[in-house]
C-alpha cells in the first residue's frame, strides 16, 4: 500500500481548516495549525513527513507571507499553496515569498485538488 502524502493546513479560520480537512482527509494525511507560529512549529517538528503546505496569507502572530519566506529559505523544495481573500497586494507578496501557487478565496475544492496533485507529482 502506498504511503499517503502529508499536508499541513494553516489558517486562523477553524471553519476553513475543518472544510479543507474534511475534503482532503480521505486522500491525504492532514496536520493542522491555526496561526503562522504554530504552522512553523508543526512543520519543523515533521520536516521529513510534510509533503505540501496550504496556508492562509493573513493571520495573527506570523503572517502566511512571513511563514512562506521562512520555510522556503530553509526548505526550498517544499511545495506551498497560499490562500487569500484580500486581493492583489497579499497575492504579490506571496509570489515574492516564493509560494508555488496563490488561490483567491473562495475557490473550488476541485481546483485545489488538481493543484495539489500537480505539485505532488
Amino acid at each position: 500500500m502506498d504511503k499517503k502524502h502529508k499536508i499541513l493546513i494553516i489558517d486562523d479560520s477553524q471553519e476553513t481548516v475543518a472544510g479543507l480537512k474534511g475534503f482532503l482527509g480521505g486522500k491525504y494525511d492532514i496536520v493542522t495549525a491555526h496561526d503562522g507560529a504554530d504552522g512553523i512549529r508543526a512543520f519543523e517538528n515533521d520536516t521529513e513527513g510534510i509533503d505540501l503546505i496550504i496556508t492562509d496569507l493573513v493571520m495573527p502572530s506570523i503572517s502566511g507571507v512571513s511563514l512562506i519566506g521562512v520555510i522556503k529559505q530553509k526548505y526550498p523544495k517544499i511545495s506551498i499553496i497560499a490562500m487569500t481573500g484580500w486581493g492583489h497586494h497579499p497575492k504579490a507578496l506571496a509570489s515574492e515569498a516564493k509560494a508555488d501557487l496563490v488561490l483567491d478565496k473562495p475557490f473550488e475544492m476541485e481546483e485545489l485538488d488538481r493543484a495539489i496533485k500537480r505539485l505532488l507529482s
